[in-house]
């Protein structure tokens, strides 16, 4: 058996920062005083001269950002998910969404998977915060390589982007070579008819492992990688309404404005069907080891299974 290769997509932001300056003279990167958790110090060492500290002062910096973007620079502001979308909001709605500017916001340590850092950093509300930004452009990396390539292809976007990463190192899922990340598509990673689950970030990877095990169920699954979240891809929600009757979502993150509501707002729309979401429930976090928490908030395969089981039933 292959070794599974583990790394957290923080430190494929931080690498693809630095490697991304090569091609991009224009790129400046800001954080808040956690260069070395948000793993921007990388990018400070290779370019000092286009790296800001801007202390604890997150909504300054998107201020500075902002001045930044407006006068033609591309802008990649860090901080953890907490401080980027949750303090900052104003500043980012008003700034940057408001503005439609160049900033890409580099948000670490997003979820439950914070660990023990406890709830009042396990921001798990960052995605509804930011889906409800006009023009906003939101991107949730599955694993290391796709974390990589989304940074670039939010660099290549024009208008602002929010990145959303993680402290635990998880599966990497694709290949460097093959993968092929763009902005507003999703990938099916298995062929199934009797329901698809939907999922982003870490939860990949806990889709695909449900997959499996309903596979030796006699079910066949449908798992497919959202990695965008803000725009959806419609056409891929509603293939998969259509194609199997049955959907559940799942996502390190809030059941309410995350990937869940916006699933289902495109099935209620147009194609009707059951959805059920797999994800934080109307509940804070708390302190604990990443993996036991997960398995606490039912973020797990386990849970996906039970979820996919009672959505086929529901389609009747």
């Amino acid at each position: 058996m292959a070794e599974i290769i583990k790394q957290a997509t923080r430190d494929a932001y931080g690498a693809a920062l630095v490697e991304l300056a090569e091609s991009c003279p224009d790129l400046v990167v800001l954080d808040a005083d956690l260069a070395a958790a948000t793993k921007t110090g990388g990018f400070k060492k290779a370019h000092p001269d286009r790296f800001f500290d801007c202390g604890i002062a997150e909504s300054n910096m998107m201020g500075i950002a902002a001045g930044l973007a407006a006068s033609g620079k591309t802008v990649f502001a860090s901080s953890f998910a907490m401080f980027a979308a949750g303090r900052a909001f104003e500043q980012v709605r008003n700034s940057i969404g408001y503005p439609h500017l160049n900033v890409k916001i580099g948000a670490t340590h997003a979820g439950i998977s914070v660990g023990e850092d406890g709830a009042t950093h396990q921001c798990c509300e960052d995605i509804a915060l930011m889906r409800s930004i006009p023009g906003m452009t939101i991107l949730n990396p599955a694993d290391a390589v796709e974390a990589r390539k989304a940074v670039f292809a939010a660099a290549q976007h024009d208008g602002p982007v929010y990145l959303r990463f993680g402290r635990l190192a998880v599966p990497v899922i694709f290949d460097e070579n093959d993968y092929n990340f763009e902005i507003g598509k999703s990938v099916q990673l298995t062929e199934g008819n009797d329901v698809a689950i939907i999922a982003t970030g870490l939860m990949v990877n806990e889709a695909l492992i449900a997959a499996e095990t309903l596979k030796n169920e006699g079910i066949s699954a449908r798992v497919i990688n959202m990695a965008t979240i803000k725009p959806i891809d419609r056409e891929a929600v509603l293939r998969a309404a259509k194609e199997t009757g049955a959907i559940v979502t799942a996502e390190e993150h809030s059941i309410i404005g995350g990937l869940g509501s916006a699933v289902t707002e495109v099935v209620c729309e147009e194609y009707p069907v059951p959805v059920l979401r797999v994800g934080v429930m109307d509940t804070f976090g708390k302190s604990g080891p990443a993996v036991e928490l997960l398995k606490l908030f039912g973020l797990s395969a386990e849970h996906i299974v039970e979820e996919a089981k009672k959505a086929i039933a529901l389609r009747g």
